[in-house]
């Protein structure tokens, strides 16, 4: 970024408050980490005291919000710091890579793929195995690997070094970044005369459209049938989804969750980083469950948050744990009671 305040101002249309607009800046940062050369935002009360810290030569402030408290900051008037600030890191952020179509030296694209090679982009080291599909403006980046007879739609992102295996099917927009792995074997066993028998695991993972993916996640192929991510939901980095699970549409999964095999989400669920669910339970439509808790048996009431271990309702865990905490004071109170007694002649 090299811009000067009035410049910014103008992409935003801010409104500058006080200072000198002609300062310039040369980055962004969050008001915790930023210098005096550069451009934060407060958009929320909660990141007062931040705000009072910061070194940043010029703040984007929402309105309705004081920022009285960054006394030697340049204030921007906007009506969502927010978005603006996203504005400003489209514009001045580090770029993706341009969209270039055509294979490049190094790819290796087997000769029955089905793809227009003048729309899709396959980079270096990139592999697209027989009769796969590609869609129109859908990017393969270094070092994936698109396997037998796997299908992807339009306007795909598929990162480095992601794989998909043989027969799963990608729809439109969606992306997946770097590491991740879509129709890896199901974790199948049989115990058998002393020994763990592999269970052929001969399902597909299907991913609908819109769905983004994080880096190094694992999704795992159905025993039989699907494994389903339904449209628009989007998961984080580090997450592992087990054979013939079933994921609703527009839910937020966050990082390190483990969903076990055949468990379904319904629409609209959020889970919080690192929750656990349990194999073959159900989680009903627009429920939200707080980080680090265990799903172990079927939510089946929409809406609500649950946490904890086993997760049962919020205001049901935080009540507990008040009683749990209680429990030492009113152990003493017994032992209390206790001496007293043993100091009474009960006979009398």
């Amino acid at each position: 970024m090299d811009a000067t305040i009035n410049e910014v101002c103008e992409l935003i249309g801010g409104v500058l408050s006080h200072g000198d607009g002609d300062i310039r800046l040369i980055g962004f940062a969050s008001l915790e980490d930023a210098t005096g050369s550069q451009l934060s935002f407060y958009a929320s009360e909660k990141f007062e005291a931040s705000l009072k810290k910061t070194a940043a030569a010029a703040i984007i402030i929402s309105e309705g919000l004081d920022g009285s408290e960054a006394k030697d900051s340049v204030f921007i008037k906007v009506p969502d710091a927010a978005l603006a600030f996203d504005r400003i890191v489209l514009e001045y952020g580090e770029k993706p890579p341009e969209f270039v179509p055509g294979l490049a030296s190094g790819s290796h694209v087997d000769s029955s793929a089905s793809f227009d090679a003048s729309k899709v982009s396959v980079l270096p080291g990139a592999v697209v195995l027989k009769n796969a599909t590609i869609g129109d403006g859908t990017c393969i980046q270094a070092g994936a690997v698109v396997g037998e007879r796997v299908t992807i739609g339009k306007d795909c992102d598929i990162g480095p070094n992601v794989t998909i295996r043989e027969g799963c099917i990608i729809g439109d927009r969606v992306i997946i970044h770097g590491g991740t792995v879509i129709g890896g074997d199901g974790f199948g066993y049989e115990f058998e005369n002393g020994r763990h028998r592999k269970v052929d695991q001969m399902g597909i993972v299907r991913i609908e459209s819109d769905v983004e993916i994080g880096s190094s996640t694992t999704i795992d192929r159905a025993r039989f049938g699907e494994t389903v991510i339904g449209e628009g939901t989007k998961i984080d980095n580090q997450v592992q989804i087990g054979h013939n699970a079933i994921i609703g549409k527009h839910c937020i999964i966050v990082a390190q969750c483990g969903i076990s095999g055949s468990a379904k989400l319904g629409n609209y669920v959020t889970l919080a980083a690192r929750v656990g669910v349990a194999g073959h339970i159900e989680i009903a439509d627009q429920v939200t469950v707080g980080g680090k808790s265990g799903v172990i048996s079927s939510i089946t009431e929409p809406g609500g948050t649950y946490f904890g271990y086993p997760a049962k309702p919020m205001k049901e865990t935080l009540r507990n744990e008040m009683r749990i905490k209680k429990l030492g004071g009113l152990l003493n109170r017994v032992k209390g009671l206790e001496k007293r007694l043993e100091g009474l002649d009960v006979d009398k």
